[in-house]
């Protein structure tokens, strides 16, 4: 048996800007899954034996269709452009990233989702996926029965799962409510159940994307502890985050992305240090510099005055999103430092519980800090958006500079031997 679980080879995926693209329904997986065998017998037949790869139930390949790489092509642009690289059982695998890097195409790609345009990507496995919040779960049915659901797309028995079911209930701390329909869950419900669902099924492959940082940190540590388990216990994991000590911590090496272009592979800290130093993010974003959350929810301004500023004085943010119609449930700005650890969130959800933005009706809102208790370096600015819209994080929008405070009397000591927080204090001394 081959010891490479991903092969990935010359991968391309081009997008056209405002089409949408179909995915299979769950009718369609399960007609595949129960024609499948007859596909392999074919296949073998016409091979002249029946121990091909065709044969083999635990290869799945996904070939690309034959359409050239042209970049003349209006309104189109290349999610992947040409990316191979290979991961063998048992590794832990990274991929990094900025956002619109590729990231989140080619999990999509590993998990069956969407097919690529050019190349393929080989896997040898059951393949466990945890992308964007709520994939896989139909909203009508009840934790209990999503649970189910999940575990016959991989093709588990139900015997199986219910060997499986109050330790993943446990997990996902869910039990008061899983006979509940998962529309009424909170984000962070639905979170812990769809990661406790993936990972306690035990699929040879598990493919997790940056999903984890909706939920509060005790869970993500929680999470991270049970990824570290799974690697332990032998099997493959491909783990995208944003969170470079998570990426560390777990992974023995990383896939680099940028503009869908694989720009290098390498050891976890040589690549996370790459990262880390080519990282140049706008100080705002305002006027004809909007960035699309979602086709029909925009951010034309997020930005922060002054900036930079002087660690431990006043700041003020100014946001504006647009939209023809939107609803906003939920609204978080994510600071993080410059390895991605999250250092603070401004709560920003409407005390009547939504937000309704329309086209005469566009949605700004400005929040004041007080002081800025943040040692001096470079921080950046995100946003969480729940809405009818879009469900997702939005990682490293803007930068935020903060320089030292010139009023403190003592030259400080450096900033890596401070920590992350500059506290506001007076002291007195008896001698």
């Amino acid at each position: 048996m081959s010891d490479i679980a991903i092969k990935v080879e010359g991968l391309s995926k081009q997008y056209r800007i405002g089409e949408r693209e179909s995915y299979k329904a769950l009718r369609d997986v399960i007609t595949d899954a129960a024609s499948a065998p007859f596909r392999r017998l074919r296949s073998a037949f016409r091979n002249g034996n029946g121990s091909t790869a065709a044969a083999d139930s635990s290869l799945i390949t996904h070939h690309s269709s034959l359409i050239t790489h042209d970049s003349s092509l209006k309104n189109s642009f290349w999610a992947l452009d040409d990316v191979s690289f290979e991961v063998k059982r048992g590794e832990v695998v990274g991929i990094i990233g900025r956002n619109g890097a590729g990231k989140s195409t080619l999990l999509k790609i590993l998990s069956r989702i969407t097919k690529p345009t050019r190349g393929h990507a080989t896997i040898h496995g059951r393949v466990g996926s945890l992308l964007e919040v709520g994939t896989g779960f139909h909203p009508e049915l009840t934790g209990r029965e999503n649970i189910y659901l999940n575990a016959a797309v991989l093709g588990m028995r139900k015997a199986e799962v219910a060997k499986k079911f109050d330790e993943i209930v446990a997990f996902a701390e869910v039990d008061r409510f899983i006979d509940t329909p998962v529309k009424r869950y909170s984000s962070g419900m639905y979170v812990r159940l769809a990661f406790a669902v993936a990972a306690h099924l035990e699929p040879e492959i598990f493919v997790i994307d940056e999903v984890l940082a909706v939920g509060d940190a005790t869970f993500q540590k929680k999470c991270l502890g049970k990824l570290g388990d799974v690697a332990k216990a032998g099997r493959t994991v491909v783990f995208v985050s944003h969170d470079m000590t998570a990426v560390q911590n777990l992974c023995s090496r990383v896939v680099r992305l940028d503009k869908g272009r694989a720009v290098s592979v390498g050891p976890t800290m040589q690549e996370i240090e790459s990262y880390v130093n080519d990282q140049e993010i706008a100080f705002g974003i305002s006027g004809s510099h909007w960035i699309p959350l979602a086709t029909n929810l925009h951010l034309s301004r997020f930005e922060i005055t002054p900036n930079p500023v002087a660690s431990t004085q006043p700041i003020t943010l100014n946001l504006e999103l647009n939209s023809m119609s939107a609803r906003i449930r939920e609204l978080l700005v994510l600071i993080y430092d410059s390895l991605n650890r999250r250092v603070g969130v401004l709560d920003l959800r409407s005390p009547d519980g939504s937000y309704k933005i329309s086209e005469d009706r566009p949605l700004l809102i400005t929040a004041h800090m007080k002081s800025l208790p943040m040692v001096e370096g470079n921080y950046y600015l995100g946003l969480w958006v729940n809405a009818d819209v879009v469900f997702s994080n939005f990682f490293n929008l803007i930068t935020l500079s903060v320089m030292p405070n010139a009023s403190v009397g003592l030259t400080p000591y450096h900033p890596g031997e401070r920590g992350i927080v500059e506290f506001d204090y007076e002291f007195l001394v008896a001698n």
